[in-house]
């Protein structure tokens, strides 16, 4: 008998909520070195595994490169460790002296993580790491066209907990993938938050799921290149960002803004660096395949140059690392102006940075509002102006975006979930980390009496100590009896 593959799929989920259930409650009620504990040895684990994952998801979803895949996993198990190894996650995590007031972290609970089919293995590991290390259980929903090395990498990830004293259920994976079981997963009782990042569709499906959302949003990443900029610098950073597994990371760079100025340069720089200029008919034979019905052609995301060519239908050298065409219009009707998670790039010129300014609000406008924008300059005034009038939550200065918004060569969260904030519908500008899964409350002392003025129906506060009063010490009693003593001997009583 044919077993139906939905039900099996919702089945398989509630399964798995109901042992992440079970397992977070023991885990809410282990101290801060138990967690640390576990979280390290997951760390190490995805370490170890690094390159066998990548290659696996490679192998299994066809999209970009093994040994670009393998950096991004130990980006998580290295960088997004050692950002959140030392955060006090569990019982009292902050005292405010001044203000009287402490903060106590509380898990959430159990989590519903979806996951992208472009960097499955890598998310995976990021969001186990900041799930277990607030205390919560996480239950993943893989891209079907993920399924195999997302699990492989759960499982992974759960046997390393539980070789540091985890509960078993406390990362899982579901097997086979459904709309259904997502659908499920992210509205069942006991999903306690959902932690979305993949495609516009499921990222809408989990904010209309009735239950919090953690979310994100396209990034058609625009930089601008200013006169002052180092172009050789600029350039090579924008190449291998751009070319960085080829392309598959949201805020990777989308259009190239440069000064007018400064354009031959650019060109120059380009070329010398790998990039492969389209001419005219070139650009229309690339244009045709970038869209596929609503949205991106998947036959291009994670592609190579030569792959994206031939399914053009045009020839293009070997060692090309990127497409790059000129234009000149945005919209959708201009497939160049919109996101490509493939190396292929737009070059826009401008004639200073108020028009730069301009046209990147536009690109954005389009399909990346509240993600990622890039900017190569030298003056500070310049910098500062430009990036203040942007709609994105992450302004990467002389550096490539794509390594610069998740924060492998900034000074920001090292994640691999990007908030877009309000202007991307999403409920955070952040990049997520364990803050964002707990529930903090607050203890709270009265530091002033509130005085009511009854007659005129206005209230005043007062201060007053929230401290108690300091203990006397022994010398202290001695000299008040001995006062009082001379006072009784004084007096004659």
């Amino acid at each position: 008998m044919m077993l139906d593959v939905d039900l099996q799929s919702v089945q398989e989920a509630r399964h798995c909520l109901e042992k992440a259930k079970a397992a977070q409650q023991l885990v809410a009620g282990m101290s801060q070195s138990q967690i640390d504990q576990i979280v390290e040895s997951m760390a190490e684990a995805a370490k170890a595994e690094a390159g066998r994952l990548a290659a696996l998801a490679v192998e299994e979803t066809g999209y970009g490169k093994a040994a670009d895949k393998t950096v991004k996993n130990l980006f998580a198990a290295n960088d997004v460790y050692q950002a959140i190894k030392d955060m006090k996650t569990v019982g009292i995590i902050r005292r405010d002296e001044q203000n009287q007031v402490w903060e106590a972290a509380l898990p959430v609970g159990v989590i519903a993580g979806i996951l992208p089919s472009t960097n499955p293995t890598s998310t995976l590991i990021y969001k186990s790491l900041i799930a277990v290390k607030s205390g919560n259980a996480i239950v993943f929903s893989p891209h079907p066209s993920a399924a195999k090395c997302s699990s492989e990498t759960a499982k992974l990830m759960q046997a390393a907990a539980e070789r540091a004293g985890a509960p078993a259920g406390l990362i899982s994976c579901v097997s086979q993938p459904t709309m259904a079981s997502s659908l499920e997963l992210m509205r069942h009782s006991l999903t306690d938050v959902i932690l979305a990042t993949g495609g516009t569709g499921m990222v809408k499906a989990a904010y209309s799921s009735g239950k919090p959302a953690f979310g994100v949003g396209p990034g058609n990443v625009p930089v601008y290149l200013h006169t002052s900029a180092d172009i050789p610098v600029a350039v090579r950073q924008i190449v291998q960002s751009k070319t960085f597994d080829y392309g598959t990371i949201c805020a990777s760079e989308q259009a190239l803004v440069a000064d007018k100025a400064i354009k031959r340069k650019v060109v120059a720089e380009l070329k010398k660096q790998g990039a492969y200029f389209l001419d005219e008919h070139e650009t229309k034979k690339v244009a045709s395949v970038i869209l596929a019905g609503n949205g991106l052609n998947p036959a291009i995301v994670g592609k190579p140059p030569q792959a994206i060519a031939e399914l053009a239908g045009i020839l293009v050298p070997p060692e090309a690392k990127l497409l790059v065409a000129e234009e000149s219009e945005v919209g959708r009707e201009y497939p160049f102006s919109v996101e490509k998670l493939a190396p292929i790039l737009a070059l826009y010129t401008v004639e200073d940075w108020q028009e730069a300014s301009r046209l990147c609000s536009r690109l954005l406008a389009l399909g990346g509002l509240g993600h990622t924008l890039g900017i190569h300059c030298q003056e500070q005034q310049v910098i500062e102006r430009f990036a203040l009038g942007q709609p994105a939550s992450r302004i990467v200065v002389n550096s490539g975006t794509t390594f610069g918004g998740i924060g492998a060569t900034t000074g920001i969260m090292p994640s691999l979930t990007l908030g877009c904030g309000s202007l991307g519908n999403n409920v955070t500008s952040d990049n997520i980390g364990p803050q964002h899964l707990l529930n903090v409350k607050r203890v709270a002392f009265g530091i002033r009496e509130m005085k009511l003025d009854t007659a005129s129906g206005s209230a005043q506060t007062s201060a007053v100590s929230a401290a108690p009063p300091a203990a006397i010490t022994r010398e202290e009693i001695a000299e008040i009896i001995k006062s009082v003593l001379l006072e009784l001997q004084t007096t004659g009583k």
